[in-house]
């Protein structure tokens, strides 16, 4: 090249002729043994190694960022004993054969390592098997080296591809053979991303870049409260719009939502502006329907009227209010956080086809294609069987993409329009339509003792659970949310008690990153800096009295109904041990107790969420006027074993900068059932002169199943910069987000 050239990513993929709708298509996978045409051995849904000794791996997982299709590879090929570069990753489709394919919760790696590890085991040992046989030796003797098997005593070797055909044959073992940790060749290193480079150059297709031959766009008017219905429209403005084709109305919202559509008018054109430009021009008139009378103010009025009364207790330890009468010092506080939107840079985009078998066909952004299928499939009246769903790599998800609306929208508007249908959501859907995080209200109070030892902790959380999606009659304390930072309390609190409160959903309620261990963490380890000042002491040195000695808690000894993220608490416990050594290594890593300057303060909060223990210090500067910066971060994390060491720091640091962004800006809020935001205008993220000059990270060495990754990191980043900011400032900042009370 003769100069620097400027290029948009569009500009690149014209000049490399990259097309911008790449369709993912995977073949199917026995799930036993068998050779057939080119002898090739699949002995699973996973892993198929082939005549030349290349291997196909699939990733059955959702890409968005936070590099699952390289780790998946990783843990295959580890077991695999697969040459890196011979391997040919292909995604899966939305398919119950492939187990639970929902990349939610931070489970991909902590719920199914195991499973993972036995594809690849057993690939291997049936390989290492077809070796013995063809030399007659025992298959102790033989053993996996990069593609080929290798015979220790003559040092024979035979490549993968010559063995596939007799070991196609053979019956894959129940139990095969794992490697033990020593012998790891991948697991535990941090090889370069499988689709960096696709990502960098724009050559990768995301859901919102699908194109179809024939293919129209629609864009959707939805109600601006939740259950609304068109009373009047102008069709005949939009259809004057050059481009567009239809206006359709969408079957209306059902009750409870479930992961349907909502209902709402349908612009189809020739191009997503088109589309767009005949939407504005639809003027449509609402019957607003029962949550019209939901907006902010009142109803963060009632979270407080109710955290303040009695709720339904969810864990009870000793006797909190005889403690309370005996303590020497009473300490109390509300916090506030509200309603969140996932707002992932890619807004919800699918396209579907209805083929002339009646099959309907669908590439979307999903983090849950099962449950898109399934959608699909109840939307159209089809047998799953007549629905594909492919899997694209995805721009971000936090949550929201794990709802099969947007999918489902695209399925119905290809069967009435007879054509492929694109549907793409702007900004303002996206915030406005979408599955809110929760809004909470908490209220705690604590007893301490003449020496400041924490004698009882009481905990009320009230917020509308995500239940309300699925059930009109779903309540907090049956709700999974309380599992989230709530009764999984692990202070050495002598007496705790633990409630929580119901109030009605107005707007549709669904998981964000974290769920509800943001607003709990917010709370309890605010709480905690509070106790700390009361009692005079250091606040690192207080939370660590509040962890208390190295102990295993299970909150079913406190009459707690506990979850533990789906996963055994005899295999994952609640560790004190790791949870206070995690807060001791990330004081050590901002230099605790050190001089400040002027106006800065360090906070310091822990967390554990996801079976993992995340601890967070913040660093800000405040100036005379009170406003304030996020300096720096410190952030370590105990996940158990770790799969790409690269991959959990970028995840750490991204979780560092979400999390400044919901402190320091994010917040939704409703007006007569309508939300006001709608664009980052009104709900701001972190630009880079709001984020941390520096994060710094360190990952905890410990002996111990993994945890999750892509979410712990979040929840600890609120209170520590609260905290932070009360060491600079000495005022207390208890409701989210921040800039409501003027300080950014």
């Amino acid at each position: 090249m003769s100069g620097v050239q400027k290029l948009t990513r569009r500009d690149f993929l014209k000049r490399t002729g990259q097309a911008g709708g790449g369709l993912m298509l995977m073949t199917h996978l026995p799930s036993v043994a068998r050779a057939a045409g080119d002898a090739s051995l699949e002995p699973n849904v996973f892993i198929q190694v082939r005549s030349d000794s290349t291997v196909r791996i699939v990733c059955h997982r959702s890409e968005m960022g936070q590099g699952i299709r390289t780790s998946l590879q990783q843990i295959f090929a580890d077991e695999l004993e697969a040459d890196w570069d011979s391997i040919d990753l292909v995604q899966a489709v939305g398919d119950k054969k492939y187990g639970d394919q929902n990349t939610d919760g931070s489970t991909s790696i902590r719920r199914h390592l195991k499973t993972l590890r036995q594809a690849g085991a057993s690939a291997r040992q049936l390989l290492e098997q077809a070796a013995a046989d063809t030399w007659g030796v025992e298959r102790s003797e033989c053993k996996a080296e990069l593609n080929e098997v290798v015979h220790s005593g003559s040092g024979r070797r035979l490549a993968y591809g010559d063995l596939v055909a007799d070991a196609a044959q053979l019956e894959p073992p129940s139990d095969p053979d794992l490697k033990s940790p020593g012998e790891f060749r991948y697991i535990g290193k941090s090889p370069d991303s499988v689709d960096g480079v696709a990502m960098t150059t724009g050559a990768a297709s995301y859901g919102i870049d699908t194109v179809l031959p024939g293919m129209v766009y629609a864009s959707i008017e939805r109600s601006p409260v939740l259950g609304g219905t068109p009373t009047t429209y102008d069709e005949d403005a939009a259809l004057a719009v050059p481009g567009v084709e239809a206006v359709l109305r969408l079957p209306e919202a059902t009750s409870p939502v479930f992961f349907n559509p909502i209902g709402g008018l349908a612009v189809i054109a020739g191009n997503t502006w088109a589309a767009q430009q005949g939407r504005a021009a639809l003027n449509v008139d609402w019957s607003d329907g029962d949550n019209a009378s939901y907006s902010s103010d009142p109803y963060r009025d009632e979270l407080f009227e109710a955290v303040h009364k009695d709720g339904f207790s969810v864990l009870a330890r000793g006797d909190v209010e005889a403690a309370f009468v005996d303590a020497e010092t009473v300490v109390e506080a509300d916090y506030y956080a509200p309603h969140l939107a996932q707002a992932p840079m890619e807004p919800p985009s699918a396209t579907a086809v209805i083929r002339d078998d009646g099959h309907c066909e669908v590439w979307a952004c999903t983090q849950a294609p099962q449950a898109a299928r399934s959608t699909v499939a109840q939307v159209l009246g089809l047998g799953e069987d007549k629905v594909t769903i492919h899997m694209t790599l995805l721009g971000g998800g936090f949550g929201r993409k794990s709802k099969a609306d947007f999918v489902a929208e695209a399925a119905w508007l290809a069967k009435r329009t007879g054509k492929p249908v694109k549907v793409t959501w702007t900004r303002e859907d996206d915030l406005r339509h979408g599955f809110l995080h929760s809004v909470s209200g908490q209220y705690l109070k604590a007893g301490l003792d003449e020496d400041g030892n924490p004698t009882s902790w009481l905990h009320r959380s009230a917020f509308p659970p995500i239940g309300t999606t699925f059930s009109r009659e779903a309540s907090s304390s049956n709700a999974f949310e309380k599992d989230l930072g709530l009764v999984d309390n692990p202070f050495a609190v002598p007496n705790m008690q633990i409630e929580v409160s119901t109030l009605p959903a107005h707007v549709r309620i669904g998981w964000l990153r974290s769920v509800a261990n943001i607003f709990h963490a917010f709370a309890a380890s605010s709480f905690a800096d509070e106790m700390a000042y009361a009692a005079g002491e250091d606040p690192k040195d207080y939370l660590l009295r509040l962890i208390g000695p190295a102990r295993k808690y299970n909150p079913a000894d406190d009459g707690a109904q506990y979850g533990n993220y789906g996963q055994s608490i005899e295999e994952y416990p609640i560790d004190t041990k790791r949870m206070a050594d995690t807060v001791n290594k990330v004081a050590d890593m901002a230099s605790w107790g050190r001089e400040l300057p002027d106006g800065h303060g360090l906070g310091i909060a822990v967390h554990r969420s996801f079976l993992s223990y995340v601890a967070v210090v913040a660093e800000v500067a405040a100036d005379e006027a009170g406003k304030m910066t996020v300096d720096k971060l410190w952030m370590a994390i105990d996940a158990g074993l770790v799969i790409n060491p690269d991959r959990v720091k970028s995840q750490l640091e991204g979780a560092g900068i979400f999390g400044v962004s919901l402190t320091l800006f994010s917040g939704l809020t409703a007006d007569q059932g309508r939300i006001v935001e709608g664009n980052f205008d009104t709900y701001p993220v972190a630009r880079m002169s709001d984020t941390p000059t520096e994060i710094h990270t360190h990952i905890m060495q410990v002996d111990a199943p993994p945890g999750g990754v892509g979410e712990p990191g979040v929840p600890p980043v609120a209170p520590a910069i609260t905290n932070a900011y009360f060491a600079a400032t000495g005022k207390r900042l208890r409701n989210l987000p921040l800039r409501e009370a003027g300080v950014v």
